[in-house]
């Protein structure tokens, strides 16, 4: 009698239990194989659906923090220059105030000139005078050049023509000075501009 003879007592006690033992280990490895392919691709797409929503909400925020940035640097640029006009120019009202006064010392001391009077009290208004011409001068503020000058309707106001031997539309005559605070006009000067003499026939 061998082992491969039904009959043998080792061939009884191992055929049938062998063989059902590596069914059910076949029948119990094979789902395994299966839910654990099964759910390892699933897994890979969700991480790279999420990493590519990432990516773009990164490159969101990076282009709206360049929006931003740019934004708030030209908001600082016209703060800066809205600034510097308002100090430039914070006096303006005070000067203005202040050339009417200007302008009677001008007329007192030409009269005084002009009538022969006590040459002091002239000088001494010439003097009063330049002092405020310079404190007008070290705030900005300059005279607008006209007599002798082409008429300029930037900074000239012609209040009449006259005939002269001067270049056609000369400044022959200025009755108000005019007054540049930087450059920005204050008021033209007020001026007679020349024109052609009119020829006799």
């Amino acid at each position: 009698m061998t082992s491969d003879d039904p009959a043998h007592p080792r061939a009884r006690e191992t055929g049938p239990s062998t063989e059902r033992g590596l069914e059910e280990l076949q029948g119990d490895s094979t789902p395994v194989r299966e839910d654990a392919g099964g759910a390892s691709e699933p897994r890979a797409a969700d991480v790279e659906a999420e990493v590519a929503r990432l990516r773009s909400e990164v490159a969101e925020l990076k282009d709206r923090m360049l929006r931003d940035r740019a934004e708030l640097e030209n908001f600082k640029r016209r703060q800066a220059r809205d600034k510097a006009d308002a100090l430039r120019f914070a006096n303006e009202g005070l000067l203005r105030d202040l050339l009417p006064p200007i302008d009677n010392l001008h007329r007192a001391v030409e009269h005084a000139r002009a009538a022969r009077e006590t040459e002091a009290i002239a000088d001494g208004m010439e003097m009063i005078l330049r002092s405020l011409t310079d404190a007008l001068e070290r705030h900005g503020v300059k005279i607008v050049e006209a007599l002798g000058h082409p008429f300029d309707p930037a900074h000239h106001e012609a209040i009449g023509h006259v005939e002269s031997e001067h270049p056609p539309n000369t400044v022959v005559g200025e009755h108000q000075r005019g007054y540049l605070l930087h450059d920005r006009l204050l008021r033209p000067a007020l001026v007679t501009v020349g024109k052609p003499r009119e020829k006799n026939e």
